[in-house]
């Protein structure tokens, strides 16, 4: 199995940064693709970006430019760069890995962005 944990979420003002990172354990040798996904307050968790470990990166077209994941394999550790912060951006973000030939998926606990005016 693998787990997974965020951290780097917190209070933020629109127009700031954070980096949010997550590291992973246990069967990390079986892991794919890792991702980010956020959950704003009464909607659905929607995917904002992917890496493969060859480094292929994808982005929703709502953050493309603001937001740069980025992984490190030696330190089993995903980052997602947040810029120009907005108060849309506000939510829980949720670190994921896809691990054992595709065949499972892990989450983290999630970590809190709140993005104030």
């Amino acid at each position: 199995q693998v787990q997974l944990v965020e951290s780097g979420g917190g209070l933020v003002q629109a127009g700031g940064s954070l980096r949010l990172s997550c590291a992973a354990s246990g069967s990390i040798v079986s892991i794919n693709t890792m991702g980010w996904y956020r959950q704003a307050s009464g909607k659905q968790r929607e995917l904002v970006a992917g890496i493969t470990p060859s480094g292929t990166i994808t982005y929703t077209d709502s953050v493309n430019g603001r937001f740069t994941i980025s992984r490190d394999n030696g330190k089993n550790t995903v980052y997602l760069r947040i810029n120009s912060l907005k108060p849309e951006d506000t939510g829980v973000y949720y670190c994921s890995a896809v691990y054992s030939s595709r065949r499972y998926l892990a989450w983290g606990q999630g970590t809190h962005v709140t993005v104030s005016t």
